[in-house]
Order: C-alpha cells, then sequence, then structure tokens
C-alpha cells in the first residue's frame, strides 16, 4: 500500500471532513430520503431516485476519504529544520527573468490550493525545488517553456 505524504494539518482535516460526512451530510440525505419515500410510488419517484443518487455518491466520497486517510503518513513539519527544501518546507522563490517573488508551501497531493500557496509535492514546480538550497536556482519545466527561481528562503513549521 503506497503512503501518502500529509502534513499534521492536512490529517486533521481530512478526519474532520470524513466526521461531517458522516454526521451531517449522512443524515440530511437520510431526511431526503424518507420526505421522498412519503410522495408515493417508488418506481415513479423522481426524488427519491435523486435522493439515492445522491447517496450514492455520498458513500463514494467517504470510502474514498477514509482510503487516502488509511494511506497517509502524516508528518510534524514543526519538527523539521535545515536550510534544503523538502516535504513541508516553506520556500520563498524569485523569479530569475522577472525578479517576482512568492512563497510557497510544499503539501501533500490531497491538501494543495493554489490559491492559498500550497503546492502539491508531485507537481513540476515542487519535483524541481526538492533538494535544492537556499541560493540554488531551480530550472522547472512549465507548459510555457522552462522557467529559473532562485531559492530565496526556506522555513518550516
Amino acid at each position: 500500500m503506497e503512503r501518502i505524504p500529509m502534513t499534521i494539518e492536512g490529517y486533521q482535516r481530512l478526519r474532520d471532513e470524513i466526521k461531517r460526512l458522516k454526521s451531517t451530510e449522512r443524515n440530511a440525505v437520510a431526511r431526503e430520503i424518507e420526505i421522498a419515500r412519503g410522495h408515493g410510488d417508488l418506481r415513479e419517484n423522481a426524488d427519491y431516485d435523486a435522493a439515492k443518487e445522491k447517496q450514492g455518491l455520498l458513500e463514494a466520497t467517504i470510502r474514498d476519504l477514509e482510503d487516502k486517510l488509511a494511506r497517509a503518513e502524516a508528518i510534524d513539519v514543526s519538527s523539521l529544520s535545515g536550510d534544503r527544501v523538502v516535504f513541508g518546507a516553506t520556500v520563498t522563490l524569485c523569479d530569475v527573468d522577472t525578479e517576482e517573488e512568492q512563497t510557497l508551501t510544499i503539501v501533500g497531493e490531497f491538501e494543495a490550493d493554489a490559491k492559498a500557496g500550497r503546492i502539491s509535492v508531485t507537481s513540476p514546480l515542487a519535483r524541481g525545488l526538492i533538494g535544492k538550497r537556499v541560493d540554488d536556482v531551480a530550472k522547472v519545466q512549465t507548459p510555457g517553456g522552462t522557467r529559473s527561481f532562485e531559492i530565496v528562503e526556506v522555513t518550516f513549521g
């Protein structure tokens, strides 16, 4: 079974989401099914069919999230240190061409959120940064061509 790296925070968010789906969402769908049953013949009841479809999708989502949680390898990034880019590092980069700086945190695949500055450890940018140190230049292949980034700072926690 392949382990999935994940921060402690990402692991907790995943657990909380499973708990929410199992309690709140399951109960809401069960109520929808019960209400739809009261509408008469189940063979011609679109509300019942829709509620059962929703229930099936919910259960599939719960199974998927539980699988991810079972395979998760929660890593406490606050215990990490050093100047080398690794999983969990927060990296400040400077685009060599535009001199634009950005700060990104390398996280697990299922907790990535580009808008929040969290990139997946499996992304091309993260793979290009892993193992580099402060002042190193990482060349990363992007859809628009090769881009170079200088590592300005590496922090943890």
